[in-house]
Order: structure tokens, then sequence, then C-alpha cells
């Protein structure tokens, strides 16, 4: 039987680029057993599966951008190369406004594409199925570690953008001595719990955050995890609420200065808002009892609109550490005695990229594919859709005013 529809995986085309893909060859592979789909697959020589394995797989390569319904990739697809009146997904980083996307969303309007963003696809309670955080908190945690390394030569990590995948970076673990080393990790979600699991397999322990505090004995290599409940209260002292913290984040101070007098190491993977406060200040940072050397901001919001305030801008995989000097509040050169380390790449699941596309496609093809091949789109696809027919859907009609040219 013919294939009634066919999607194609693009071949990313954002620069610095991607290697990340929506669907492994084996995914692909199912989708064309379980469903009445053609799957075709754009050349590309720089992704994290080569060509070969997708067409060992049986899929269909295509030397150009093929005609198909649907269009999938994991960055914002340049300009030039979109194909008008066609359905896309893609993380195209307009929701909030993001001005540097804006001739994108114009663009995109022109065309009359219909938009789905993966950043939207959430179930009826607002949570997203699918998403890249867990190998963020993965990466972000081995490079923090890396970061501190370089700072103490008390651990010789290589980069994990060298190595194959997360067994690779497992085993190298398995041989390491971990020296002594208290770490500080705050967030519970997806992209804390990335984090947790590389200090686990590195052989760090986990303990509270009240014994992490406390003055006892503590394992020589540990670390605690923090949820809001650990890191700030109420302005007028009332009891801690989470919903009313994530509802009303300006009622609440900061109360995580203990830590920075325990903690070598900090690992940021919280989702920030701008009301809610920062950890610390860049006066606190400054003195002499901030025992903290060593941050892996891996929320990377940019100061001064930020939880961090030394995450001064985004790092690199190519240059993932900056030194931020709290005297001065400026960015120097890293690993200096009165300087801080900051790590705070803002595209961590990269360096790992075959774990991270095969658990993102898993994902998708479980929540999202039977939803967005289905005759009519479900509620969730819906939700997704930022634009069709060349308007801006009714969900994201506050969007207006950017497409327009106003300052959002």
């Amino acid at each position: 039987m013919s294939k009634t529809r066919a999607i194609a995986l693009i071949r990313e085309g954002k620069v610095p680029p991607d290697r990340r893909v929506v669907f492994t060859p084996q995914q692909c592979r199912e989708i064309q057993e379980r469903f009445d789909v053609e799957v075709l697959v754009e050349s590309s020589p720089i992704r994290c599966f080569p060509d070969e394995e997708y067409r060992a797989a049986g899929v269909q390569l295509t030397a150009e951008r093929p005609d198909a319904d649907i269009y999938l990739g994991v960055k914002e697809v340049p300009i030039d190369q979109l194909v008008p009146n066609k359905t896309y997904l893609f993380f195209s980083h307009t929701m909030k406004g993001q001005a540097y996307n804006r001739s994108l969303l114009q663009a995109i309007l022109e065309k009359q594409i219909c938009l789905i963003d993966y950043e939207a696809l959430v179930d009826e309670r607002g949570k997203r199925v699918a998403a890249f955080g867990y190998y963020a908190g993965v990466v972000g945690a081995h490079n923090t570690l890396y970061a501190f390394g370089k700072r103490t030569g008390l651990i010789h990590l290589p980069r994990m953008k060298h190595l194959h995948d997360y067994a690779e970076a497992r085993d190298f673990y398995e041989s390491m001595d971990m020296p002594p080393i208290k770490v500080v990790v705050t967030g519970t979600g997806r992209v804390g719990k990335g984090a947790v699991r590389v200090l686990k397999d590195m052989g760090l322990e986990e303990v509270t955050p009240e014994a992490f505090l406390a003055d006892q004995d503590l394992p020589p290599s540990c670390f605690t995890v923090l949820g809001a409940e650990h890191y700030v209260r109420r302005r007028d002292g009332g009891p801690f609420v989470k919903r009313e913290f994530y509802s009303n984040p300006s009622e609440f101070v900061s109360t995580f200065e203990p830590y920075t007098r325990r903690a070598d190491v900090f690992i940021n993977a919280i989702l920030w808002k701008d009301e809610a406060p920062a950890f610390f200040t860049v006066e606190e940072m400054a003195r002499p009892q901030f025992r903290i050397r060593t941050i892996g901001d891996i929320t990377c919001d940019i100061a001064p609109r930020s939880s961090v305030p030394s995450t001064l801008r985004p790092s690199t995989i190519q240059d993932p550490v900056f030194g931020f000097d709290p005297r001065t509040g400026q960015e120097t050169e890293a690993y200096q005695d009165d300087v801080i380390d900051m790590m705070a790449i803002d595209n961590l699941p990269s360096e790992l990229p075959r774990d991270a596309a095969t658990a993102f496609g898993a994902a998708i093809l479980e929540y999202v594919l039977p939803d967005l091949i289905a005759d009519r789109p479900s509620p969730m696809i819906e939700r997704a859709t930022i634009t069709k027919g060349g308007q801006l859907t009714e969900r994201f009609r506050y969007l207006q005013g950017y497409v327009d040219g106003q300052d959002f």
C-alpha cells in the first residue's frame, strides 16, 4: 500500500550548526512500519546519525529539500529555506517575543506556514511532552565538573563533545577517583534529574539539604538537591506554598546564602521567572565567606534578568568557561584565585546529540506523531500551533505587536 502522507527530517541550517535530529534511523523505520507515513530525510554532512545509518534502516534520503506534508527540524529554519504553505515543527524561539527572531516569525506568516513549536507541546496539565532538558542537565553537570577540574587540577575529564555517547562517559567515570568536593544543585525537574545522574555516576553521595548545612561529618564527595522550599521564603514570613511561589514569585526572597558558605560548586537547573529573586547578589559573591568558585548555570538566563548575577552571557561549546570577577562585576579570564568560573552554555544537549535525539524522538513518536498525522488536529497540537493560514492563532495573539515591530 502506498504511503498517504510524507514527513521530512530537514537539514539543520542555523549557524553554528546543530548535530541533533528529531528521529533516529531506527525510529524512522518504526514510523514507516507503524503508520501510513513515508519518512524522507534530507542529506546532512553534520548530523549525529550519518546518512548511511538512515539508508541502512530503509529510509529514503534526498540531496535537496524533499516535497513533504510536514517538515521537522530542531533549531530555527533560515528564512530563505522555508517552503510556503507547509507545516513545520521546530524550536522557533519566538514565544517570548525574542527580537532576534522577529523577522523569522514575520516570514512564516507571510509564507502562510503552519508553525508548531515543540516548546508549546504540552498535555492537559501544562506539562511538556518532549524536551531536551534531561540531557542539558547531563552535559551541564559534566561540564561544570570539568571546569572544577581545570581550576583545581583534581579531576581530568574529557569534553563530552568528544565522546560517542553517555555510555562512554559513564565508563570513564568508573575509572575516576573523585576528590573531596561539595556540590549544591537547584532544580528537581528534567534538567536537575540529568545533573543528578551524572553526579551519582561520578561517585558523589547525595545528602539532604539539612545535612549539607549541619555541622556534622559529610561524605568527602557529596551533593544536595534543593527544591524551591529550600532556597526561598515568603517576604511576610508566612508558610511556603509551592503554587504560590510559582504564581507570585515576587512575594519571596532568597534563602540560598548558607549554601554559598558550604559548597565548592553550584549547578543551577531551575525554571526561573523575572519576578523571582536571584540566588545571591554580586556584593555577596565578593565576600570572603562566599566559597563557591565554580558555577554551572544550565538555566542560562542572562544578567541582569537572571537567577545568577554572574551569567553575563552564554558561553559556547568551543569555549565553555569564562571568569567573573565579583569585585568589579566584569568578565575576566577563568581559573584565577579571586575569580568565579562560569559554565553557561545554552545549547548543552548538542554535545551529546545521539542520546539527546534518541530520547527526544521517542517522546515525539509516542505522544505527538499520532496526533500530528491525524485527520483532525488534537487539542495538544492546536495548543502548540503558533501560526496558521497567515495568522497568529488565538493562543498566540499576544505576539501581534511583536510581529508589527513593537518592543515586546
